[in-house]
């Protein structure tokens, strides 16, 4: 048995089925496969704010746990992984509906990295996230 297009060559298998859309020929369509690749976008999308809001928690406990080594690669980390948030949740605004999940399941990752990058034993950052929607994503806040 020949394997279809869609595990072939997911990318021509793309094209394909935009082309089919352009072009109206909607009975054409792989209805199968174009709803599990709807639904692990649907997940990706996730997936990519709780990778940004880990970093971004990760190096605000840094910054918040050992000010006499903050540096400016520190400050660049967080500063670009709140743009990057924010222009996450603009792109895909029924995003925020899930990101104070994300932030506490991204936390006990962040608190991993904060405790590898900084020598600082996990037992010494709070079990839960201390920071807000509002402090995470604010461009002025610094713990």
């Amino acid at each position: 048995m020949q394997p279809n297009l869609h595990d072939a060559d997911r990318l021509r298998w793309l094209e394909q089925q935009v082309h089919l859309l352009q072009t109206g020929r909607l009975e054409a369509l792989d209805i199968e496969h174009l709803t599990e690749e709807l639904e692990a976008e649907m997940g990706n999308e996730r997936r990519e704010l709780y990778r940004r809001l880990r970093i971004l928690i990760g190096h605000l406990l840094n910054w918040h746990y050992q000010p006499e080594q903050r540096s400016s690669s520190w400050a660049g980390t967080i500063r670009a992984q709140r743009k990057d948030i924010l222009k996450l949740l603009k792109g895909s605004p029924s995003l925020k509906r899930f990101i104070e999940e994300e932030i506490r399941e991204a936390h006990q990752d962040a608190v991993d990295l904060a405790s590898f990058e900084t020598g600082i034993d996990t037992a010494n950052f709070p079990a839960d996230c201390p920071y807000s929607v509002d402090d995470l994503l604010d461009a002025n806040y610094w713990p």
